[in-house]
């Protein structure tokens, strides 16, 4: 086994620094960061690092989460899959993944922003008082039932994206598990004094530019791990939830309006017993410790006739020596990858700045 640290951090993203930095870096820039449970966003300089050691055509990215790292392979003119088992991560992959050439332009808008007449009040009449205010509300809802009316599905996705960011960046920390009066939250942030709609008109914006072509015949889907198809990869790069220390890694808890959101709780029951209207969780064996080994185990031998790259850390379980032994089962060369860093989840004054060492655990 090789252990390898690879800690150069790339400057701030500059004009000046695009003549320095391969073509990829310069165009993850444009990449829309979202507050997200283990977004890899400030690591991709590291992650390109790596990857631009291998020899790969293909990649499928099962754990997509915000897609910041299919974002990336994209980037590097691979042929990319996303999928994750949460709708959320599956329109923001349709949106910028799959998604080569699609705006939402202004005739879009148009029909997005349309007042019609038979416009559900599902949000309004499910979360009044709970997130957001009324106006908020019956925007979302306006909007959410306009997208039917979109005729392609790459641009519904684009701007349901607009629309979930629009979310994020309206709710304090950026997260699902606090409700009502959240005015101790307001730290006089201008995201939080910007109504959805207007969040939205940036976000619009903001994702159009990020919308390129690499040739390739990229996709996204909202797959299992254990089910998405793999044929034809070269690669896999795999950032599963990681067992926690404590607390727990349950995305649909912290997020759980806004996969709503992304299918209009189409086919969702809602937990109307609970403050902030939960939907139920979705399984993963990876959130669970008695489970977690075996589940790795069954996941490097899906994998067997891929590259495999493995996203982890520190403050996950197994640790770093279990993993390269259990991937030692079905590949025989493994190089470790190691890089100090801080995460900075939640924006209040006490939100917790957990410094770990992240690994990537390359095997062939």
């Amino acid at each position: 086994m090789e252990i390898k640290a690879l800690s150069r951090v790339r400057p701030q993203f500059t004009a000046a620094m695009d003549r320095l930095w391969p073509d990829a870096l310069a165009q993850i820039a444009l990449f829309p960061e979202m507050r997200y449970m283990g977004s890899k966003r400030r690591l991709l300089p590291w992650i390109h690092e790596v990857l631009d050691t291998l020899d790969f055509e293909t990649a499928l990215d099962p754990f997509s989460g915000s897609n910041a790292v299919s974002y990336l392979m994209k980037a590097m003119d691979r042929r990319v899959i996303s999928s994750d088992f949460l709708n959320l991560s599956a329109t923001i992959g349709k949106a910028l993944i799959e998604n080569n050439a699609v705006h939402v332009d202004g005739s879009a808008m148009k029909i997005l922003l349309a007042k019609a007449a038979h416009t559900s009040s599902f949000i309004e009449d499910n979360f009044s008082g709970i997130f957001y205010t009324p106006e908020d509300l019956r925007f979302l809802d306006r909007v959410s039932c306009n997208l039917n009316r979109l005729d392609n599905a790459c641009r519904r996705s684009l701007a349901m994206t607009a629309l979930i960011r629009a979310c994020v960046k309206r709710q304090p920390r950026g997260v699902f598990t606090i409700s009502g009066d959240l005015s101790k939250y307001d730290d006089g942030r201008r995201d939080l004094q910007l109504s959805i709609e207007e969040h939205f008109f940036e976000q619009i914006d903001i994702l159009n530019q990020a919308v390129f072509s690499n040739g390739r015949a990229n996709r996204s889907c909202c797959e299992d791990v254990f089910k998405v198809d793999h044929g034809g990869v070269d690669l896999v790069y795999l950032d599963p939830p990681y067992v926690p220390r404590s607390d727990d890694n349950c995305y649909v808890k912290r997020y759980h309006f806004l996969e709503g959101l992304s299918c209009y709780w189409r086919g969702l029951d809602i937990d109307y017993s609970t403050k902030v209207r939960k939907i139920a969780k979705r399984f993963t064996p990876f959130s669970y410790r008695s489970q977690a080994r075996d589940a790795f185990a069954t996941l490097f031998q899906r994998f067997a006739g891929q590259k495999i790259v493995l996203s982890y850390s520190s403050n996950g379980y197994p640790d770093l020596d279990q993993l390269v032994e259990i991937m030692s089962e079905t590949k025989k060369n493994i190089r470790v990858f190691k890089k100090e860093h801080r995460y900075h989840f939640g924006t209040h004054s006490r939100a917790k700045r957990s410094v770990v060492e992240e690994y990537l655990i390359v095997g062939q």
